[in-house]
């Protein structure tokens, strides 16, 4: 009897100690590209990497990453949502049906979609404005090119990716009338063999400036081994990449907005919302802005950094005309977020037209 009630005694506290040490919240991150990308995924995993730090043992999480956009990710989001996922961030545009799909198979389970616009009373939308970075680009770019040819690596003809090239376009233009960008759409978000071709064939069209919405650093390798070519970070620093060709960077900081969101199931005040937070906030970041660049330009650019993280400017300040010559925006009017929010045309000036 004695080494029963000695067995049953510890196994009680085994079963205590386990209750104990369970989370309170189990956390989900789903990845279109590896957490090695140098990219994309890679901040989203410092993100997720910083929930850890903060949290501790309060919250668990998990990830997949490289899952397809379509049938694979919503296999993914319902495998996590039956292993008890509380809380799970869907982190690509093409995950916003998927996520849309399984948040009805599961109500109670919370979802967060980056990049997209369909919300439900258990998803909530998030996106960074990347194009306040592009005017950091564009600008630098408009004035270090030196054949006046600028080009621009497209992931998929999306309005997050249209509004990029726009804005990288017009503060290039402001700070040189002559340039030229050509673009080509790599239908990938992250692809290095495909993002090494579309660079290497932009360079050899004469194109010494290259800016990339993909994911992966194989233009900046191009960009190096070409030589005198220069490049930015995307959604990462890249700063193994500098301080030639990458001069500087875009850096998406999810860290602060996966923390709070997190919190808020902790708190259980969680509710559907849209973000949409830029340079001030600190959702996006302007990488350190490299020694290639001359001083004058750096100034310049960093004054416009600031501008634009005050609200002292809007990146899309007319007068702004649509490609076709058509009025867009009048003399010292601002584009509002609806229009940038479904974005699908060029600015005046860009050439081309947008794949459909």
């Amino acid at each position: 009897m004695k080494l029963k009630s000695i067995f049953a005694s510890t196994v009680a506290a085994v079963a205590l100690s386990s209750a104990a040490m369970a989370a309170d919240v189990k956390v989900g991150f789903v990845y279109v590209g590896p957490v090695g990308d140098g990219g994309w995924t890679y901040e989203h995993e410092q993100g997720r990497l910083a929930v850890e730090k903060h949290f501790g043992d309060r919250v668990e999480t998990i990830f997949q990453e490289s899952v397809p956009e379509g049938a694979d990710s919503e296999r993914v989001m319902t495998q996590m949502a039956l292993q008890g996922a509380d809380l799970i961030f869907t982190t690509s545009f093409g995950y916003m049906d998927p996520t849309i799909n399984v948040a009805k198979k599961f109500p109670k389970v919370k979802f967060e979609h980056a990049t997209g616009y369909k919300r439900a009373d258990n998803v909530s939308t998030y996106s960074a404005r990347f194009y306040e970075g592009r005017a950091v680009q564009g600008h630098i770019a408009g004035k270090m090119t030196k054949t006046n040819k600028i080009g621009y690596i497209g992931s998929f003809p999306i309005p997050e990716v249209i509004r990029g090239i726009n804005s990288a376009y017009v503060h290039a233009k402001k700070a040189n009338p002559n340039v030229e960008f050509n673009i080509v759409w790599a239908y990938t978000w992250f692809d290095p063999a495909k993002e090494a071709d579309a660079a290497k064939a932009l360079i050899e069209q004469g194109a010494d400036v290259i800016l990339q919405h993909t994911d992966s650093t194989a233009p900046q390798a191009a960009a190096q081994e070409a030589g005198n070519v220069i490049t930015f970070g995307q959604a990462s620093d890249m700063a193994d990449y500098g301080p030639m060709p990458r001069v500087s960077s875009i850096i998406d900081n999810w860290a602060p907005y996966y923390i709070a969101r997190t919190q808020a199931v902790l708190d259980g005040t969680w509710t559907s919302t849209d973000t949409w937070d830029g340079i001030g906030p600190g959702m996006v970041g302007i990488g350190e802005i490299s020694s290639a660049v001359p001083a004058d330009v750096k100034a310049e650019a960093e004054a416009l950094r600031d501008a634009l993280a005050s609200g002292e400017y809007h990146a899309f300040t007319g007068p702004i005309n649509k490609q076709d010559g058509s009025a867009w925006l009048a003399e010292g009017e601002t584009a509002d977020d609806g229009t940038l929010a479904g974005m699908s045309f060029y600015v005046e000036g860009l050439t081309g037209s947008i794949p459909q």
